[in-house]
């Protein structure tokens, strides 16, 4: 076995063994991507997705969106796009120190409160400068991403009371807010001569003022063609302060893309 196979099985065991201590989340995910070149240093494309959530047991999310690249240099390229994302939302409230029951003693502070649960939209736009070298068969890249994220208001008709263990009947309005996000993702990626897979392993850190999570990934492409690839690979997201309430999550992923 060569010493690049060996670093790539050695990656994959680490990242599971790492991500098997935990009691997290598994989900799967499932995109589409079309890209066209339009020159030698501009091209264009179209991607869909969907994502499952606990234990693929609900659905997660449906995404759209598209994306336009441009190579200033042989080894640096930047991109812009939007997404459209229709989200599957579990928010829960959480008792704090004013609230009246925490004062009477009945609850604790942290206890859970009430959950509102709705389908609702956002709108997230990106800007991306991506940096790459080749050594050999081994290619590494660098991205950096700014991302802007805008959540609509919304409105649902009543939540779960925790406390009262029904729901409350009551109309709540979740403000709308916008967010911005650097995602800093650096990836190595190894092309395997005379067989058309190219394995790939990367690490993702997403900082909005503080580091709130991070994302490992391991798999391989394989290339059907000059014009169609499909990858498989796994991924494991660790939380340690996102304000939107995700968990720690495994994921298996499958993406088919065309070019033309």
């Amino acid at each position: 076995m060569t010493t690049m196979k060996k670093f790539f099985c050695l990656m994959a065991l680490a990242m599971t063994a790492t991500a098997g201590f935990a009691q997290d989340d598994f989900g799967t995910i499932l995109s589409l991507e079309a890209e066209k070149k339009i020159s030698k240093k501009f091209s264009v494309g179209l991607e869909a997705e969907m994502r499952t959530r606990d234990d693929v047991k609900s659905i997660d999310r449906w995404s759209g969106g598209f994306q336009a690249g441009y190579k200033l240099l042989p080894w640096l390229k930047v991109s812009a796009g939007y997404t459209y994302l229709y989200d599957n939302n579990e928010k829960i409230s959480y008792y704090e120190e004013g609230d009246g029951k925490v004062k009477k003693g009945i609850v604790n502070v942290g206890d859970p409160k009430k959950r509102g649960e709705y389908w609702g939209s956002r709108h997230r736009f990106n800007v991306s400068l991506t940096g790459s070298h080749k050594f050999g068969d081994l290619e590494l890249s660098l991205r950096e991403r700014w991302q802007y994220t805008y959540r609509p208001e919304q409105t649902v008709d009543q939540r779960y009371s925790y406390y009262d263990e029904e729901w409350d009947g009551e109309e709540h309005v979740y403000r709308g807010k916008g967010k911005n996000i650097l995602r800093s993702r650096l990836m190595a990626e190894y092309k395997i001569r005379y067989i058309p897979m190219t394995p790939f392993v990367s690490v993702e850190a997403f900082n909005a003022w503080n580091l709130e999570k991070i994302r490992y990934a391991v798999g391989s492409e394989w290339r059907i063609n000059k014009k169609n690839v499909v990858s498989l690979y796994y991924r494991y997201q660790h939380v340690d302060n996102s304000s939107d309430g995700e968990p720690n999550r495994h994921s298996i992923g499958l993406s088919y893309k065309v070019k033309f």
